[in-house]
């Protein structure tokens, strides 16, 4: 197949890139470095079944993109995903998934190519229910200071049903609960990365609260074959992805001061306005669906994530 993938740099794009080379698929990878890294598809260069070209899918597309292949599936991973490179970059990431999913649904239209998009538990906002099924609407504040992610994400998700309705665009949606592992950007802020390095430099591990906000972490290669599994169905509708096994922000500190065996001390600072207090992925859907659910666990995600850390001397 031929499948061009946005935020092929970032995070996960970059190891959907590698996925799919492997298969022997081609790979046309585009990101405007913005949150992106170069470094996570340095491997992919010399492969002959992937190019890459630093471009923004907010603006419209140019024709070398375009006219390269008929498209066979368009997966849009492009955004900052992490509060402090959207609170950093409020603007641009409210256009790429919203000028950036338009422009890139108007080419699935025109090729009668398939549309993925990643979407996000943040949809959810504080949730009201747990834990989380695709059929729940969500406790959003619409003005908060989170809002350029999670109302972004949300219209993103409307603009596809309209053009699947409109226009009969294939669509696959997944929102994706915390996922972790090799390639995360060590200065991203998320929670994984921010008290793995802390811990590692035998920094204090900042808490914010009491702690007892909970979250669940997903490996990226449980995320990556859900991925592929649902591409493989005929579903259209949004899919949560995500690991049911639920922490407290306390625990999963502790669990991170065990593989690192820190010094580190805890230390607490104010919650985030808007920080949802629970959550945790109703997987019951995927189950079915995809025969789908998430095989490592966190004590050996986080034991690979460190690995690579410590591999890329970061």
């Amino acid at each position: 197949m031929n499948l061009l993938i946005t935020g092929a740099a970032g995070f996960i794009g970059s190891h959907l890139c590698k996925h799919f080379t492997d298969q022997g698929h081609f790979v046309l990878g585009l990101d405007n470095l913005c949150t992106g890294r170069m470094k996570n598809i340095e491997e992919l260069k010399s492969s002959p079944n992937f190019e890459f070209e630093e471009v923004d899918v907010s603006k419209p597309l140019h024709a070398s993109i375009t006219t390269m292949k008929k498209w066979d599936w368009v997966l849009h991973f492009a955004s900052p995903a992490s509060p402090p490179k959207y609170f950093a970059l409020p603007i641009e990431t409210m256009l790429v998934n919203a000028e950036g999913t338009r422009h890139l649904l108007e080419l699935c239209r025109d090729q009668k190519a398939k549309f993925f998009y990643s979407s996000t538990s943040e949809v959810y906002g504080d949730p009201l229910v747990h834990p989380q099924p695709e059929s729940y609407w969500g406790n959003v504040n619409s003005i908060g200071v989170r809002s350029i992610y999670d109302e972004a994400k949300r219209y993103a998700e409307a603009l596809i049903y309209s053009f699947q309705r409109e226009f009969a665009v294939d669509v696959r949606v997944i929102r994706i609960f915390n996922t972790y592992g090799p390639k995360m950007d060590p200065e991203d802020g998320r929670v994984v990365t921010n008290l793995m390095f802390q811990a590692l430099k035998n920094q204090p591990m900042t808490i914010y609260g009491d702690g007892k906000q909970t979250r669940s972490f997903q490996y990226v290669s449980d995320l990556v074959d859900g991925i592929d599994r649902l591409m493989k169905t005929d579903y259209i509708w949004p899919v949560n992805l995500g690991n049911p096994n639920e922490f407290t922000i306390l625990e999963f500190a502790e669990k991170v001061k065990k593989v690192i065996a820190t010094k580190s001390e805890l230390v607490y600072q104010s919650l985030p306005q808007d920080d949802p207090k629970q959550r945790k992925p109703d997987i019951a859907l995927a189950k079915k669906l995809l025969q789908w659910e998430p095989k490592v666990q966190l004590e050996e995600g986080l034991t690979k994530t460190l690995a690579y850390f410590k591999a890329a001397e970061l």
